[in-house]
């Protein structure tokens, strides 16, 4: 009977776990957007850097990726930058590391956003 009781309580746990779980996951989804690329991995260790993850728990990785520990079944990633696709050729997309931001700046001198002014119309 104790035995049970005990498996009982386990599955009520899982239960409310996976429900977090998914909850988790669309949140996270409509947060990043609907363009936002994910990716999961089911043999992936809640692991990064050395620092062990626990079920639900996220970390940014060097490579701009939100990840979370989907443990015991893998760990999911969604990309955080959003990729600019209308912008003129004068202009080029910059992606910065450190930010984790794409910026599009004006290819004569990159040090300028790229803009709509009186000689480049646009939009």
């Amino acid at each position: 009977p104790s035995s049970m009781l005990a498996m009982a309580t386990q599955v009520q746990k899982m239960g409310r776990a996976w429900g977090r779980l998914c909850l988790l996951l669309s949140l996270l989804l409509q947060l990043l957007g609907s363009q936002a690329k994910c990716y999961f991995q089911a043999k992936a260790l809640c692991k990064y850097e050395g620092k062990r993850f626990s079920l639900g728990e996220s970390w940014l990785s060097t490579n701009c990726l939100l990840c979370t520990c989907l443990h015991p079944i893998g760990v999911g990633c969604c990309e955080t930058t959003q990729h600019p696709i209308d912008f003129p050729n004068w202009c080029e997309a910059h992606y910065n590391s450190q930010t984790c931001q794409i910026l599009v700046v004006q290819k004569a001198d990159p040090s300028l956003p790229c803009m709509k002014s009186m000689e480049h119309e646009w939009g």
